[in-house]
């Protein structure tokens, strides 16, 4: 039976509501923060999920993630007034992505440096006998540098950039 649900509404202290709106202003501010900061301070003005999904050009759907997100940390939220600056983190915490799901990089940023590192110096001085490298003489050295443990080809080559048509070539 479908009818209309209650409509659910979040109350803003003063602090809460200075730092949305100074969320809102920061000029380095992600326009996905932005939109959540604008739902969030649209349901507080008691604006109606329909028409400010309309307003803020976005999906109902998304008008009540936001809004849910927000009153389930309301008491978090309310605990931290007492200092702006862990309010503000805590406000921009609880309007970010939450983490998603899948394999953690394989290589670190580190890694993938000196991999690359390695491209940019001659074959003759790491003792490869080549002229130039190819991503199976870069994964083999990179392995033997230690910089990893186990590394493929095709991994080398798209850490240079390259498809493994060319890469072959």
């Amino acid at each position: 039976m479908s009818g209309p649900q209650s409509f659910v509404t979040i109350t803003l202290s003063a602090e809460q509501q200075a730092v949305l709106e100074a969320l809102q202003r920061q000029a380095t501010c992600s326009q996905a923060l932005a939109l959540r900061v604008r739902i969030v301070l649209g349901i507080a003005a008691e604006q109606r999920v329909g028409p400010l999904a309309t307003l803020l050009g976005c999906s109902r759907f998304t008008i009540r993630i936001w809004r849910n997100r927000w009153v389930g940390a309301e008491s978090q939220l309310a605990a931290a007034e007492a200092d702006w600056c862990v309010l503000r983190q805590m406000g921009v915490s609880v309007l970010a992505d939450a983490p998603r799901s899948g394999t953690p990089a394989t290589f670190s940023a580190e890694q993938i440096v000196q991999i690359i590192n390695l491209a940019c110096t001659s074959p003759r001085a790491a003792g490869r006998p080549v002229d130039a490298w190819t991503p199976r003489e870069l994964a083999d050295q990179a392995e033997r540098q230690g910089i990893v443990s186990s590394i493929s080809p095709t991994t080398v080559g798209r850490f240079l950039g390259r498809s493994r048509a060319s890469a072959a070539s």
